[in-house]
């Protein structure tokens, strides 16, 4: 979220900034707003002075044995407008607060410009394509041949978009995440961390769910919401936190279920499980200052990089325009792994940095010394997707009979097993 204060001293700049994601200039309404609810505190603030000066005028005239009517008459209509400002008052800032949320994050000046994916900058290449000698299949066509993948049976559990695996399939699942969390906590730094799939509102509310992406989530019958990443239990264990500024940089990870609506996705990707209801994912994410999160956004980025070197995927960096960076991002770097079967490069992993818009959300601050405190910075990233790297590996490492070659890495998550054959 904005701070209202940096708005007043640079309308222009922050109008400029939101054109760059296609919003119209917004600076002049926010801050008519903001000058009606600080005139409101303000004359609340004089009222409760008058108020109190008439208290002691209307106490000298009692002990004076003088007529106090006029006083207290005087003394009754301040407290019917203080009434009215004391509601007053809270509804502005609650209107000005609500508009603040709905406003995106400024992009870092190294974002291009672009109104969509099509506008993205590829920063790299990494790992060669490999060359078949047979037409290559997708991944639901070889993991339905094994007969390790079942879409039928899923959409009898619950509908589209999930999905049921079965046996190596649903080992080398587990196995892709196991190896995801053992380099990122033994190699990268992060800590692996346990969080609930289940958040309130203000948990939503912080790291820029809520309002304005409600249709994108699930949310229970007592108002719980299903977490569509770890990022949201993660990030907002810094809510309301001073955090002493030796303690940082946190660095946390967490392997989750996750769980999106996909809503305004009818039609996109309906077959086999690049967008489904519900998928794992290992996130990460770090809390640092604002000096050091740059850094650690390339830290980040190149953390879940690894991964995908470890497999030999090839994949692509790119760096997302101002049209298709998302809402809290401030700078985002994208991973998209090759998908033979589709024979296109597929989001494997998202790597941004918020600098301080979720936390000024969350009240996540930090203290150097004795100094006041200032907000944190947070990013967070996908180191990597679970389920997409299921797909990625079934399609760059298919054989023409049908079988699976499982990546050298992954041999010691499987019991020693080097190839997954029919069921």
């Amino acid at each position: 979220m904005h701070d209202i204060k940096t708005i007043r001293e640079d309308a222009a700049g922050f109008d400029a900034g939101l054109a760059r994601r296609g919003i119209m200039p917004i600076s002049t309404e926010l801050l008519e707003l903001d000058e009606r609810r600080r005139a409101a505190v303000a004359q609340l603030q004089a009222l409760q002075a008058e108020r109190n000066a008439l208290a002691k005028r209307i106490g000298e005239a009692k002990r004076n044995k003088a007529d106090t009517s006029a006083l207290e008459e005087e003394g009754s209509a301040l407290r019917e407008q203080m009434e009215a400002l004391n509601a007053e008052a809270p509804r502005l800032d609650s209107l000005l607060r609500d508009m603040l949320s709905k406003i995106p994050n400024l992009l870092d000046p190294a974002v291009p410009e672009g109104k969509d994916e099509n506008g993205n900058k590829v920063i790299k290449h990494w790992g060669s394509k490999r060359e078949f000698s047979f037409p290559v299949k997708q991944h639901f066509e070889l993991g339905e041949a094994l007969g390790l993948m079942d879409f039928a049976g899923a959409a009898k559990l619950a509908g589209s978009r999930f999905t049921v695996l079965r046996g190596a399939l649903a080992r080398l699942e587990r196995a892709l995440g196991q190896f995801m969390l053992d380099v990122h906590t033994t190699e990268h730094g992060y800590s692996e961390t346990t969080v609930p799939l289940l958040v309130n509102d203000a948990a939503m509310f912080g790291t820029g769910q809520l309002p304005k992406f409600a249709e994108d989530l699930f949310q229970t019958t007592d108002g719980r919401w299903l977490i569509p990443t770890a990022e949201v239990s993660l990030t907002n264990l810094a809510a309301g936190e001073i955090l002493p500024a030796a303690k940082l940089p946190i660095r946390i990870t967490a392997l989750t279920p996750c769980f999106r609506s996909e809503a305004g996705s009818a039609g996109r990707d309906v077959r086999g499980m690049l967008r489904q209801h519900q998928f794992n994912k290992v996130e990460l994410v770090s809390i640092t200052t604002p000096e050091e999160s740059e850094a650690e956004h390339d830290r980040m980025t190149r953390a879940a990089e690894t991964i995908l070197e470890r497999l030999e995927l090839p994949y692509r960096r790119m760096l997302l325009c101002a049209g298709d960076t998302g809402f809290s991002a401030a700078k985002t770097y994208d991973l998209e792994v090759w998908v033979p079967g589709q024979q296109t490069y597929r989001e494997i992993s998202s790597c941004s940095n918020m600098r301080a818009f979720q936390a000024r959300r969350m009240n996540a601050r930090y203290r150097a010394g004795e100094g006041k405190p200032d907000f944190v910075h947070t990013l967070n990233g996908s180191g990597v997707a679970v389920g997409r790297a299921l797909i990625a590996v079934l399609e760059n490492y298919q054989n023409e009979d049908g079988s699976i070659t499982i990546p050298g890495v992954l041999h010691r998550y499987m019991g020693g097993q080097e190839t997954i054959t029919a069921a």
